[in-house]
């Protein structure tokens, strides 16, 4: 018997490379994974009005971790689904009816991006441990929100021990002050941009390191960002990333650095 949808509808606002970021990262940091799964199964729950990123996730995928990956869509919304359909490419890109339950799938590595958002804070934890427990054993899960251009984002990389990562990431010709970044922040961490949370803390750090690294400005936001990031490891923010991903306009820290004080 076919699993009952777990979610509600949300917005489906979507745009042709909003999740350009997310997609190259997943491609770099997530590829050695999929690369072993014995099922190179991805869902990409939420995809929204179109389907034009989960056509597009499939086609980075392909072309930069394994040319036979699987990419299921998944929505909660019917009529998605039927809009969806001329885009489908089976066995290689389909489109489902299905929710936090992952519609019964086991994949290798979901992306859910921008679903979260528009949810209560304290729907979070829940559908973490619905999604992550659907997972293939050793896959896994990212979750975040980004701007409507894509140009600002933030995501939490999951497995089935829970969160392991914060990643945030911005178009550095664009970014005027990290500070910014908490507009994007995952819903998980949203609302915990205040004093006395490690969140408010990181984006605080990044915020004066901004400023004290304006010297570098002339040489572009590119260096200027890399000086920021730079400074906050020496600091001793725990990074886990390296300059290659620091100078796409990235910064990932453990989830330890960064949990909510009441997680």
């Amino acid at each position: 018997m076919a699993q009952r949808p777990q979610g509600v509808v949300t917005r489906g606002t979507t745009n042709p490379n909003r999740l350009r970021r997310v997609d190259n990262w997943i491609v770099a940091t997530c590829g050695d994974q999929l690369r072993a799964a014995a099922d190179p199964l991805v869902v990409d729950l939420g995809y929204g009005a179109t389907p034009v990123t989960a056509v597009e996730l499939r086609a980075r995928l392909a072309a930069g971790v394994r040319a036979d990956v699987r990419l299921v869509g998944l929505e909660i919304d019917p009529a998605r689904v039927v809009a969806a359909a001329p885009a489908a490419d089976p066995p290689r890109l389909t489109f489902a009816r299905g929710g936090f339950e992952l519609a019964g799938l086991r994949p290798a590595l979901v992306r859910s991006f921008n679903v979260l958002r528009q949810y209560d804070e304290r729907d979070v934890a829940a559908a973490w441990r619905t999604m992550t427990a659907a997972l293939a054993p050793g896959g896994l899960l990212v979750e975040g929100t980004c701007d409507e251009l894509g140009r600002l984002g933030g995501w939490v990389l999951l497995d089935a021990d829970g969160p392991r990562s914060l990643t945030l990431a911005a178009r550095l010709s664009v970014l005027d002050t990290p500070a910014t970044l908490a507009e994007r922040l995952p819903k998980a961490l949203i609302h915990r941009n205040v004093p006395g949370e490690r969140v408010h803390d990181l984006i605080r750090a990044l915020d004066d390191g901004w400023r004290a690294a304006a010297a570098y400005a002339p040489f572009g936001p590119r260096q200027r960002w890399m000086r920021t990031v730079a400074g906050l490891r020496e600091a001793g923010w725990p990074l886990l990333d390296r300059p290659r991903r620091w100078r796409l306009g990235e910064l990932t820290v453990p989830w330890s650095a960064v949990a909510p004080a009441a997680w």
